[in-house]
C-alpha cells in the first residue's frame, strides 16, 4: 500500500470512529425539549398543565435498564401532571427481565398517572404480552380509547388511536367516545396519522413517536431514514389541519445502536388556556 493510500485510509478510520464515538454520546444522553401549547376548549382550571412525553424506548439492546431508569428520573424531575407515552416499549423480542421494565415505568411520578399507546415494533412481538407488562405497570393503555380528566367544571381528554402501521387504527371509535366539550389531546405511535385527525377538527394537539427523528440526520439532507408514516412530519413541531402535531424523536435505536444530530428526547408540554 503506497503512503498516499495509507493516509487516506487512516483517515477515514478515524473519521468513522469518530462518528461512532459521538453517535454512542449522543445515544447515552437524552435532551428535555419544553413547549408551551395554547390548546382550542382548554379550560382556565387547566390552564399550566404538564405532560410529559417520551417514546420509543426499543428495550433490546442499545435502550438498557440503566439507561431507562434515569429517563425515568428525569421524567420525574419535571413534576408532570400526566406522563404519555407514544408507543415501541421493545424493539425485536421480549426483554428478559420485563420486570424490570414494569418496575422502570411503575416509577414514573405524576398526579394523573401514565397514558400510552403501542407501537409497530410492539405489535409485531407480542402485542398481548407488552399490554399485560405494561398493565402491570399500571399504565392506562388508550387502545382507540379516550380517558377524561376533570378539574371542576373544566375536562381535558386524552386519546388514542392503536398502532396505523398494524392497521389497528379506529379513529370513529375514538370519535364515538369523544364527549364534544372540553379540549382534546390525541396520542398517535405514527405523525402523518395527523393528516387524518388534524382535519377531524376535534383536537388541539396530536403527540407522536415512531420516526426517531431520523436517528441520524446529516447537514443540508435532514434525516438519513424515515420509517412509513413519518415521512411528512418526522421530528418537531408542526401544524396540521388546525391542529398542532409533535413529533417525539424517541430514546432508543432500531438495528443500528446510534444516534447522530439527533439525541434521544423527553417532551415537556406545558397546557395553556386561550380563557386563562
Amino acid at each position: 500500500m503506497n503512503s498516499g493510500l495509507a493516509k487516506a485510509s487512516g483517515a477515514a478510520l478515524a473519521a468513522s470512529s469518530a462518528v461512532i464515538l459521538r453517535g454512542r454520546w449522543e445515544l447515552s444522553r437524552p435532551e428535555v425539549s419544553r413547549v408551551e401549547v395554547e390548546l382550542p376548549g382548554l379550560g382556565p382550571a387547566f390552564d399550566g398543565y404538564r405532560v410529559a412525553q417520551f417514546s420509543d424506548v426499543h428495550l433490546d439492546g442499545a435502550m438498557t435498564l440503566k439507561r431507562l431508569r434515569r429517563v425515568v428520573r428525569m421524567v420525574n424531575a419535571e413534576s408532570p401532571d400526566l406522563v404519555a407515552f407514544t408507543g415501541d416499549f421493545v424493539s425485536s423480542r421480549l426483554p428478559k427481565n420485563e420486570k424490570g421494565l414494569a418496575e422502570a415505568f411503575r416509577a414514573l411520578s405524576s398526579a394523573d398517572g401514565v397514558a400510552a399507546v403501542l407501537g409497530n415494533h410492539d405489535h409485531l412481538v407480542d402485542a398481548p404480552e407488552v399490554r399485560r407488562i405494561a398493565r402491570s405497570a399500571g399504565v392506562r393503555e388508550l387502545q382507540n380509547d379516550v380517558l377524561t380528566l376533570r378539574r371542576g367544571p373544566d375536562s381535558l381528554h386524552l386519546a388514542g388511536v392503536d398502532d396505523l402501521l398494524k392497521g389497528k387504527t379506529r379513529i370513529d371509535r375514538v370519535l364515538q367516545r369523544l364527549p364534544l366539550d372540553g379540549a382534546a389531546v390525541l396520542l398517535s405511535h405514527c405523525p402523518d396519522f395527523a393528516d387524518v385527525s388534524g382535519p377531524t377538527g376535534r383536537f388541539g394537539l396530536q403527540l407522536s413517536g415512531h420516526s426517531h427523528g431520523g436517528q441520524a440526520r446529516l447537514p443540508l439532507i435532514g434525516a438519513v431514514v424515515k420509517p412509513p408514516h413519518s415521512k411528512r412530519y418526522p421530528m418537531g413541531a408542526y401544524e396540521v389541519g388546525g391542529m398542532r402535531l409533535y413529533t417525539n424523536r424517541g430514546l432508543g435505536t432500531v438495528k443500528v445502536p446510534l444516534r447522530l444530530n439527533c439525541r434521544p428526547e423527553i417532551t415537556v408540554f406545558t397546557l395553556r388556556s386561550p380563557l386563562a
